[in-house]
């Protein structure tokens, strides 16, 4: 009686054995068919083995940093490439996202493309920021990203104009706070936005009467892929190309809460359809690790790069190029470190220092011009620079601010924008009648920024506060008022140290 009770024990376990078996062999089999569908969806982006991580550079001191092993940090370019290339195209849109690899994390920076930083196309060339991916592609803007902030990116994603546009529909759209300048832009975009991607929308009616303050919230509005991407590439407010970076932030973290409740199918067709317009060096296995946390990991804070800034016709007038002067670049580094990585005593590389003091003293803006906020970031330390590269500097200041007040209007003309290739959107489309723009104030091709000719941006602008709703700035604008200029102005000539 025993004997047998003892077998049927036995029994009883070996089918318990064998179902806990059958159950492991049925998830494993599961896993290995996700896994391969996922493989298969990955084989639509192009991976690129020319853009390896070895070919990056980084400075020195910041190779091997123990803060930075915590961090995956990674590019992300939002290219115009609507000649459907990834390669060379200008980057509309650049963003550092830092993932904390313990608290899943992730805090996103944007890189304002007018930045005037060294862009290391022949070690020396300063120029705008987005200037390096036209030049040297995703390879030379990471060093670029690398070289001026002190960062350690080996990684990064690109995706094409049209890319976005797709994700937003197959996502069903987002809900957008806008204010009726927003709208109003927002429309206007969508001509064109709509013409190179082919997708449709229809414009949101404005609000009758027109509202006395035009920057206020009315409200929420559901937008497909044209009108959030339109949204995205604002910047005729207040805040000019800082707003325009904080609006994108914005999408980017609704597409992310949005995406973490959409259904497998849904996520299926996003990789079928979106995958083939993107463009990484990440390897299939490295991108597989990073899907598999997506869910763990939380949107942070967000901002913006330079956070002190000074920019409009006081730079024009000292360089003769309308950009973004970091003021001063050893600052805004020591602030970036802060924020992205806790570093509240950072000390930047030598690498920084030389440039941020060359583009001090080659522009004229320094330690005066830091922002209130990023004052605490000053350091009386001696110039890095060399005494021959301070004195070409020098030199270099007086050229351009001679050549700038010689130049003839027919000189001017070189720079300005073609008039007669912008659209007329007041006419052009029936649904926009109502729409009255001069294209003389207002280029919807988006092909450049221009921030001295619109609004009272005439003098500096020292920061801009991305808390405040409004949309009013926390620094300050100078307060000499300037005679109209050419609002088509725009400079595509670059500037060499000759020497670092």
């Amino acid at each position: 009686m025993a004997k047998r009770s003892r077998n049927t024990v036995k029994r009883k376990r070996r089918r318990l054995i064998f179902g806990i078996e059958l159950v492991v062999l049925l998830v494993l089999v599961g896993v290995l068919f996700v896994y391969a569908n996922i493989t298969n969806k990955l084989g639509k982006i192009d991976i690129s083995d020319s853009a390896g991580s070895a070919d990056v550079k980084v400075n020195e001191q910041v190779v091997g940093s123990k803060v930075m092993k915590g961090y995956t940090n990674i590019a992300l370019f939002g290219v115009d490439s609507r000649d459907e290339n990834l390669d060379s195209s200008n980057s509309d849109t650049t963003i550092v996202a830092s993932i904390n690899n313990d608290t899943k994390e992730v805090k996103l920076v944007s890189i304002y493309r007018d930045t005037y930083l060294n862009i290391g196309q022949d070690k020396d060339k300063y120029d705008k920021a987005n200037a390096a991916y036209a030049i040297g592609g995703p390879v030379q803007s990471m060093s670029m990203l690398n070289t001026n902030m002190d960062l350690n990116i080996k990684n990064y994603v690109a995706v094409d104009f049209n890319a976005l546009v797709k994700v937003i529909d197959l996502l069903g759209g987002l809900d957008v706070d806008l204010s009726y300048e927003e709208i109003e832009h927002m429309n206007n975009y969508c001509v064109e936005t709509s013409e190179k991607t082919g997708a449709s929308y229809e414009p949101i009616e404005k609000p009758d009467p027109k509202p006395e303050d035009e920057s206020k919230i009315l409200g929420t509005y559901h937008l497909n892929g044209v009108q959030a991407t339109s949204y995205c590439r604002i910047r005729y407010t207040s805040g000019w190309d800082m707003k325009r970076t904080e609006r994108q932030r914005y999408i980017i973290s609704l597409m992310v809460e949005k995406a973490k409740k959409a259904s497998l199918s849904t996520l299926n067709d996003i990789m079928d359809e979106v995958f083939p317009m993107i463009k990484t060096n990440f390897s299939k296995t490295e991108l597989i690790q990073l899907g598999m946390g997506i869910l763990s990991y939380q949107l942070g804070d967000t901002q913006g790069f330079p956070k002190s800034n000074i920019m409009g016709e006081d730079v024009k007038d000292a360089i003769g190029i309308d950009c973004v002067v970091p003021t001063t670049l050893e600052a805004n580094v020591k602030q970036l470190h802060a924020f992205l990585f806790d570093q509240e005593d950072y000390s930047p590389s030598e690498t920084v220092l030389k440039r941020s003091d060359y583009i001090a003293a080659h522009t004229g803006f320094g330690n005066d011009y830091v922002s209130d906020e990023l004052k605490q970031y000053i350091s009386d330390r001696e110039s890095a620079l060399d005494d021959e590269e301070n004195s070409d500097s020098e030199e270099e200041i007086d050229t351009q601010s001679d050549a700038s007040s010689e130049t003839s209007a027919d000189d001017m003309s070189a720079y300005s924008q073609d008039s007669s290739s912008s659209d007329n959107y007041s006419n052009g489309n029936s649904n926009h009648n109502d729409y009255d723009y001069d294209d003389s104030d207002y280029d919807y091709e988006d092909n450049s920024d221009d921030y001295s000719g619109y609004g009272n941006n005439n003098g500096y602008y020292n920061s801009y506060n991305e808390d405040n709703s409004d949309g009013d700035e926390s620094g300050s604008y100078n307060s000499e008022e300037s005679d109209d200029s050419d609002n088509s102005y725009s400079d595509d000539n670059t500037y060499s140290e000759e020497e670092e």
